[in-house]
């Protein structure tokens, strides 16, 4: 692989990044997190009709742009750096990989050219009560697998489920563990804002009461679904970058203006030590949610071991890194005028979902054959 960005893939960076210093700053976030849809439909359509962020990753055959994971990666670390409130991570990342990995074409013809226009709101809805991410934690069930089938049961900690008009079940049913579709205004489904302690996005308890559904995926079994969880943690990796790097420029900026004892904080060696392992972390953070980028890009072998690798990695580091910018601010990092708190609560809803760091290490162990 090439260890450095292209011109390209570094105007992009630039081009996202002023985009969203204009229309995501910390006003704008502290508005949005305080509605009930949690996003703003203005900045939504910009994103898609001037930048085309939702198409990037769709095939260009479904109305998308056909590049790759690694481009993907560079705009969710742009978004993590301004914690953009959007559906954005649900609809193109979680959504968005479970309909482009399917197998089924007419599926794909039919709800990839949405997703990519911007007018589809998606999500994924597989977690339940148990918090489990795995072929466990599904009980929702489903009647049968043709386009005729009902799904009954209820979904936890759906990102965006309370805007989506468009969900992707996880459903067990005769033969294994299935996904299937479900309109947002389907017969049957009910949904409820859930109280987070990350208010910049927003999750949601879906309820099915027999609710029409389609089919999705062809493939059997939960393998498939494991497939689109680690695309999942390689995205949210990147974007966890993307924040520990802000709150690590945020901690050095405070370090080297904040005065104490006559002299900048900055120049004391408790702080250099903080600041040195923070920046230790954001580094190695880089590398593996890079590598995992381009593994997501080439689907290789290598994917499912780099996923969780990068997923347990970059979560403790953001949320070191966040946890260490609020101790450098001192007193004021407690308060909520501050926008530290806002990259700490980030940093620890980005740590659970999907799970754990210690899920995923031993997720790790598992396939490498520990």
């Amino acid at each position: 692989m090439n260890f450095a960005f292209t011109e390209e893939q570094e105007e992009l960076r630039n081009f996202v990044r002023s985009f969203l210093e204009e229309k995501s700053p910390e006003t704008a976030v502290r508005e949005l997190m305080e509605t009930d849809d949690g996003f703003d439909p203005a900045v939504w359509s910009q994103m898609a009709e001037q930048l085309g962020l939702q198409a990037l990753v769709i095939p260009e055959e479904y109305g998308g742009q056909g590049a790759s994971y690694v481009e993907l990666g560079i705009v969710l670390e742009e978004m993590g750096r301004s914690l953009l409130c959007s559906p954005y991570f649900s609809t193109v990342v979680l959504a968005g990989n479970a309909i482009l990995h399917s197998g089924n074409e007419k599926a794909k013809e039919e709800l990839l050219p949405g997703i990519a226009s911007g007018e589809t709101i998606a999500t994924l809805a597989l977690a339940e009560a148990s918090g489990r991410w795995d072929e466990d934690g599904v009980e929702v069930e489903a009647s049968d697998t043709g386009d005729s089938a009902t799904i009954s049961g209820e979904k936890m900690f759906v990102t965006d489920g309370g805007t989506a008009n468009l969900f992707v079940v996880a459903a067990r049913c005769e033969g294994g563990i299935h996904l299937f579709t479900v309109d947002g205004d389907a017969t049957g489904l009910s949904r409820e804002n859930l109280s987070t302690m990350d208010q910049t996005r927003k999750q949601a308890r879906i309820t099915f009461d027999n609710t029409p559904a389609k089919h999705l995926c062809d493939t059997d079994g939960f393998a498939y679904i494991s497939q689109v969880l680690d695309l999942a943690a390689v995205a949210l990796a990147n974007e966890q970058v993307g924040g520990a790097q802000y709150v690590l420029d945020m901690a050095v900026q405070y370090a080297k203006d904040r005065v104490q004892f006559g002299r900048p904080i900055g120049s004391f060696q408790a702080i250099k030590h903080k600041c040195a392992d923070m920046l230790l972390e954001v580094e190695s953070a880089k590398s593996a949610a890079y590598y995992a980028a381009w593994c997501a890009s080439e689907m290789n072998d290598e994917l499912p071991s780099v996923a969780s690798l990068s997923k347990a990695y970059c979560s403790e580091a953001y949320f070191h890194c966040a946890a260490e910018n609020i101790q450098i601010h001192g007193g004021i990092g407690f308060t909520w005028e501050h926008p530290a708190h806002l990259y700490f609560k980030r940093a620890k809803s980005s740590e659970l979902i999907f799970g754990d760091p210690a899920y995923h290490r031993e997720l790790l162990a598992q396939r490498i054959g520990l």
